[in-house]
């Protein structure tokens, strides 16, 4: 993944790109690992995360492994476009707790000849699509879909199986709450 740019007119040609998958599986390693692959590049690089995503860090991205980069958090996808400023390459984590307006943004910078690159969860934990990352897939130029491994049985994991009884679609959580799951082992669990 890298900047393009136009032949003709030697103008940034922006790009999106999603990864994207269960929990456990990388997201946000390989966003942080883009990301700061652009720094190494000298590429002006600008991070943004929900605000109530605060389980590690209230102003960084932070993944299961304890990979870090500085972030700012937002309310909600317009903050976005608006706080973006001079750069050459965005990130966004937990893309899956923004509003729908998040693929309105992400063109937008896109169109401007930004790079934006995107982390989510997929599916919730009841396996339905997640948010606006369903969007976001259908509008990016690039998707890598990352899989956990199943505690249960060792398969490739791709669903965010919730141990809790709770029903709210968004419940902030870790090992202590979901745990991935294969196919298999996720219709088996959900009985």
């Amino acid at each position: 993944m890298f900047i393009e740019r136009d032949v003709n007119n030697h103008k940034k040609v922006g790009t999106i790109e999603v990864v994207a998958g269960s929990m456990f599986s990388g997201k946000t390693e390989e966003l942080i690992r883009r990301l700061k692959r652009a720094k190494i590049a000298r590429q002006k690089v600008e991070i943004f995360k929900p605000s109530m995503d605060v389980r590690y860090s209230v102003t960084e991205v932070v993944s299961h492994d304890e990979n870090t980069i500085r972030s700012t958090p937002v309310e909600n996808s317009a903050n976005i476009l608006l706080l973006s400023g001079d750069v050459d390459v965005i990130g966004i984590d937990e893309a899956q707790f923004f509003d729908n307006g998040l693929v309105d943004v992400v063109i937008k910078l896109a169109d401007m000849g930004i790079r934006v690159i995107i982390a989510g969860l997929d599916m919730d934990f009841k396996g339905k699509p997640f948010g606006p990352i369903p969007g976001l897939m259908a509008v990016a130029d690039y998707v890598t879909k990352v899989h956990a491994i199943c505690v249960r049985c060792g398969s490739i994991a791709q669903f965010s199986h919730r141990l809790s009884e709770k029903e709210q679609v968004v419940l902030l959580g870790e090992k202590d709450i979901y745990e991935p799951l294969c196919r298999s082992c996720y219709n088996k669990a959900k009985k």
